[in-house]
């Protein structure tokens, strides 16, 4: 399958991208787990029928160490019982913080509250952003037909 635009030709693409790439990077910095960030990543990916960015976050979560067990029950995280209760709260918002047009009430008190419980503010914050980050990512690669398959570990940073 061939993609419906390449972003690293387009040169709209490119100057946009290199600023809303930069966005991906700070999260990656910041104080949420990189273990939690790779499975809420592949979540909303998941979700989103992204396959770009499940074959890069996949990879990238398993080259962090991330065990092929966690990675393949990630779309069953409720009946799992290889995830923290932390890990489970941050899939929980990040179901719900994307499915926003399938739930009228977006993001529900009682989620919040769980993920309340086991994040401090800057990693809430991040959390939220990263949800946002990559549902964003998630369209713009399906809008266009971005394939799967070629990524290496460490291919963006």
């Amino acid at each position: 399958m061939d993609a419906r635009l390449d972003y690293f030709t387009d040169p709209t693409a490119g100057k946009v991208l290199k600023y809303f790439m930069s966005a991906g990077k700070v999260l990656k910095g910041s104080a949420l787990p990189t273990a939690t960030q790779e499975l809420v990543a592949l979540r909303v990916s998941q979700i989103n029928g992204c396959a770009a960015c499940v074959d890069m976050h996949t990879k990238e979560a398993a080259a962090a160490g991330e065990t092929p067990v966690r990675l393949n029950l990630v779309t069953v995280w409720r009946e799992a019982t290889v995830f923290t209760e932390a890990e489970r709260a941050a899939l929980a918002l990040a179901e719900e913080g994307t499915r926003v047009a399938d739930a009228a009430q977006g993001v529900g008190d009682e989620v919040w509250a769980h993920a309340a419980e086991h994040y401090d503010g800057e990693q809430l914050t991040a959390l939220v952003m990263l949800v946002s980050f990559m549902n964003a990512v998630n369209r713009l690669n399906v809008i266009t037909r971005q394939p799967a398959g070629t990524y290496e570990p460490g291919q963006f940073h």
